[in-house]
């Protein structure tokens, strides 16, 4: 079934774990992360980046397959569909008309005042729709589409006039990158407990890949609890791909290497749901 992210999200709260977020790359990340979290009896969240939803097939596209694919493998665990990085005020409502049950809006290269304001308006057709919203205060930085940003750490002042607008949950930038990382991920904890006392709401990690486990914990017991893979899981399945390609005797057929890349999209995520401490934590919602 799918839910909007504030449905799962004050559970995570309370019990101190963190929603994991997969970006889907093609059919069979749909098809691996439902049948993971199926059988695991774990909450869900697909997610879509917004720069790669035209070549998904579109939000039309996405919401049919996905809600197709639930149906067909008869999936009982929540599942959020959530717009990723959002790139307009246009886009995000594109995407809630057509059936997504979250949307992120990224106004993080706007003026603060002009962020929140784009961000209320989401709020506002969002939330009349069962939708929910996540924004962005400072700016994470890395490597998307060629493009290197640096990191702009959330300041508090920013982060609580965003919680003005009614959001649900809040990405602050406080370290991490999208991509890769060059040199050694450091997460401000001091400023993420400081936004976490001053606005009350789920922070959410994005560009999580590569950082080390103890300082994914420490995010989650200071009140992260939502956290974004994606690069991880893309390397776990080109890696897998690429092993069965490079084998002897590897024959004509496409479908075997595929299974391999879905298994090593299947251990990976795995690994993470376990590091997250979410994994059978849908069972209070399928009660």
């Amino acid at each position: 079934m799918l839910v909007p992210a504030f449905e799962l999200i004050k559970k995570a709260q309370k019990n101190h774990y963190a929603l994991g977020h997969f970006n889907i790359n093609g059919l069979n990340w749909i098809t691996t992360y439902l049948k993971t979290a199926q059988d695991t009896k774990s909450p869900l969240i697909l997610a879509t980046s917004d720069r790669l939803v035209e070549a998904l097939g579109g939000f039309e596209y996405l919401v049919d397959v996905t809600k197709f694919m639930i149906k067909e493998f008869q999936i009982t665990v929540p599942v959020v569909l959530h717009l990723d990085h959002g790139i307009s005020v246009e886009h995000v409502k594109a995407a809630i008309d057509a059936g997504y049950t979250s949307v992120m809006f990224d106004g993080s290269q706007l003026p603060i005042a002009e962020n929140v304001r784009l961000t209320k308006e989401v709020v506002e057709y969002a939330h009349k729709r069962n939708v929910s919203v996540e924004a962005e205060v400072g700016a994470i930085g890395g490597n998307e589409d060629g493009i290197i940003s640096g990191i702009k750490y959330a300041s508090v002042e920013d982060a609580v006039q965003m919680k003005t607008t009614g959001i649900d949950l809040l990405a602050a930038a406080l370290g991490s990158v999208h991509g890769d990382y060059v040199g050694k991920p450091d997460l401000n904890f001091d400023r993420m407990q400081q936004i976490v006392n001053a606005t009350k709401l789920p922070l959410v990690l994005h560009g999580a890949s590569g950082i080390p486990d103890n300082q994914i914990q420490t995010a989650i017991k200071t009140g992260t609890n939502k956290i974004n893979i994606n690069t991880e899981i893309n390397y776990a399945w080109i890696n897998a791909v690429r092993m069965n390609i490079n084998r002897e005797n590897v024959g004509h057929e496409p479908v075997p290497i595929l299974q391999a890349g879905n298994e090593g999209i299947k251990r990976m995520m795995l690994n993470k749901m376990k590091q997250f401490h979410v994994l059978g934590t849908a069972t209070a919602f399928m009660d």
